[in-house]
């Protein structure tokens, strides 16, 4: 491990480390537009630049010179001081006066360094360069005169995305960054350039021109728009959130989000359920909360009433249902809206068991009936890692393009039964195989198949699990580790002809099964399940209350409220609590403190933020399995109902999936 002193202070820093890793390791700030942690090193914008003894007497650019024992780095020295306002000079040569209007403004690196490092006055008398716009789709706005070519967004596609679709052309002065033909750019990760960009040449589209950062309060939350738990960041101004970013864990989503995670914010304020609803005469009227309830209560169910919980809930509604229901003397709850056949007796069979971080230090991979990049894509970014480390990738389903090197193995679950002898002696030779088990499988009825390759592919072995299970709900692991699962899913509570069902959040369920039910619609928007009910009770989505969420790994993790939920709409917890008041069984809950302590009491994994432990012990299922996969989502932007009351997502299904075009204004 190399030993060097950096202005007087001494460090030492693991063999290959950079010399501004360690700079940073002294504590020492190094100003850099092109250098990023998790992308390549690729030296361009010169800001970095350092006095390195013995050495040249120059200075050099730290991010690409690796650091070596008894160097001496100076990183105030006269030299250095002079070289980056010289640098920062060349930068701003041909950079508009953009600032005022730029929505960049306030959270601009080229701002905060201008002012640190740059000179006070501009010596250019030139006309500046100017660049035409490029269009790269509904999510990235461009203004391309700003752009310093520093190329983090063309890294990110090559090696994050894995969606080739933005690079530069011409040279020198002339050169431009541009998307592939000057055309939309389809990766499901796009926005997150719009993040890397150090200037203000690729912002967000639908965000544009709303807010400067200092009018928002910033609230940190859980993303429930698929299973991998983002975390996130909620941007709100008065009652509406504005903007969602992703905060770092680098155990979950490192520091990156998915397109729809950013921009189905503004589904939020778009077809919502704002007051009460019962329907009479066959249509849904205006109702009081005392009406509604009033009709329930007439139903007079006793214990036939069943709940089935939607994709988006949080954990304490979940238990909260799940109270009520026990104490109308009823165990009929689902969390399985469209009928995945799997075992609920264990949830480490149902678990992605190698965790998201740990997924990218497998060696050999198989994939059965899963399209990662729209079920998860950001556990997918963490295979296109394992490949460049050197994984094989097999893959049994539908082909499609997953951003990095696969061998399909057809489209037929009956080769589960046989692999090809490729796959066998690439797992025999792995040291950490892993299996991943999609929607498409479970689906099909194909978990005991991939179960019973545990033992002939060696998938567990001492501080390894390779069996994984990747969910589409946010809300799917917390409901089973809540008990929300019948042996025989949807179809076994459809079959017990529930007098009194309860949708909460729940959109995806085939209501003509339930028509001898009374149908009570506990949610945020009025999309299918609001439709089909009886009562409508309008509820609070994600950003709108504190709660509890499990992701596929099994990670516990709370979010906290951003804003008020619109009208006389309610926290879900406490429309259950008044509920029970009016049916007669009062929930031992008076707020949400008390809520989440009961929970947690019940079941102690859920009181305690981290990966839940389960031990393993793989159901008795059966192991046949065949016919083709069908990959439960067929339109990424358009999954549940904040999405598709969002604008921004109906473009983007439109013109990214269906090829619809939309013209610019100039056009």
């Amino acid at each position: 491990m190399p030993k060097l002193t950096v202005d007087g202070i001494e460090v030492e820093v693991p063999a290959g480390a950079t010399v501004l890793q360690a700079c940073e390791a002294a504590g020492k700030e190094i100003p850099r537009f092109c250098y990023h942690e998790r992308l390549s090193i690729a030296g361009n914008c010169r800001m970095c630049l350092v006095e390195v003894k013995p050495g040249p007497p120059k200075p050099q650019a730290s991010c690409a010179l690796p650091a070596a024992d008894n160097q001496e780095i100076l990183t105030q020295s006269p030299m250095v001081k002079k070289a980056r306002e010289g640098v920062m000079e060349f930068l701003l040569i041909n950079h508009p006066l953009d600032c005022p209007i730029c929505d960049q403004g306030g959270e601009c690196d080229l701002q905060d360094q201008s002012v640190a490092y740059g000179r006070g006055q501009s010596r250019f008398h030139e006309n500046k360069r100017a660049v035409t716009d490029k269009y790269m789709g509904p999510i990235v706005k461009t203004t391309m005169t700003r752009c310093i070519q520093c190329t983090r967004c063309v890294r990110f596609a090559e090696e994050v995305s894995g969606i080739e679709e933005i690079g530069a052309i011409y040279r020198g002065e002339n050169m431009q960054i541009t998307s592939y033909l000057e055309q939309a750019v389809t990766s499901e990760l796009s926005g997150n350039v719009v993040d890397l960009c150090p200037v203000g040449a690729l912002t967000s589209k639908p965000y544009a021109f709303e807010a400067r950062p200092w009018e928002l309060k910033k609230t940190a939350g859980i993303d429930v728009m698929d299973a991998v738990g983002s975390n996130v960041r909620f941007d709100s101004r008065g009652r509406q959130v504005l903007r969602v970013l992703p905060r770092i864990n680098e155990d979950v989503n490192e520091e990156w989000a998915s397109d729809k995670t950013r921009h189905a914010v503004d589904g939020l304020v778009r077809r919502r359920l704002d007051k009460p609803w019962v329907r009479r005469k066959g249509k849904l009227v205006e109702a009081s909360w005392a009406d509604a309830f009033a009709a329930i209560k007439a139903v007079k169910a006793g214990s036939s009433v069943a709940a089935v919980a939607g994709d988006q809930l949080d954990c304490e509604t979940m238990y909260a249902a799940k109270a009520l229901l026990a104490a109308m003397g009823s165990t009929l709850l689902e969390g399985r809206q469209t009928g995945l056949d799997y075992d609920v007796s264990n949830l480490a069979a149902v678990n992605f068991n190698s965790t998201i971080a740990g997924i990218e230090t497998a060696d050999a991979i198989l994939l059965v009936g899963t399209n990662l990049r729209w079920e998860a894509p950001l556990i997918n970014t963490r295979l296109r890692k394992a490949v460049k480390r050197g994984a094989k990738v097999f893959a049994i389903g539908e082909e499609v393009n997953l951003s990095y090197r696969a061998q399909w193995l057809g489209n037929d679950l009956a080769v589960l039964g046989k692999l090809p002898e490729a796959v066998t002696e690439t797992f025999a030779n792995a040291q950490r195989p892993a299996l991943i088990v999609g929607g498409g499988a479970l689906k099909a009825g194909a978990q005991g198949a991939t179960l019973a390759l545990v033992k002939p592919l060696g998938l567990i072995r001492d501080g390894w699990n390779g069996y994984n299970v990747v969910h589409l709900a946010a809300a799917r692991m917390g409901a089973l580790m809540l008990g929300y699962g019948q042996k025989g899913g949807i179809a076994d509570l459809a079959a017990a002809a529930p007098k009194l069902l309860f949708l909460l959040g729940a959109d995806d369920v085939d209501l003509s099964k339930f028509d001898k039910s009374f149908k009570v619609y506990i949610g945020h928007h009025g999309d299918a399940g609001a439709a089909g009910a009886d009562v409508v009770l309008p509820g609070s989505a994600y950003t709108e209350k504190p709660g509890t969420y499990v992701n596929t790994e099994g990670r516990v993790q709370r979010s906290d409220r951003a804003v008020f939920p619109p009208g006389d709409a309610r926290e879900d917890w406490a429309i259950l609590r008044a509920l029970s008041d009016v049916l007669g069984h009062r929930l031992p809950f008076d707020n949400f403190d008390a809520l989440r302590a009961a929970m947690a009491a019940e079941v102690p994994a859920l009181g305690i933020e981290g990966l839940a432990s389960y031990t393993w012990a793989a159901p008795k299922l059966s192991a046949k399995a065949s016919g083709p996969v069908g990959y439960p989502i067929r339109d990424f932007y358009l999954t549940n109902p904040i999405a598709r009351a969002s604008e921004t997502m109906q473009r983007c299904s439109a013109e990214l999936l269906h090829g619809v075009s939309f013209a610019e204004a100039a056009e």
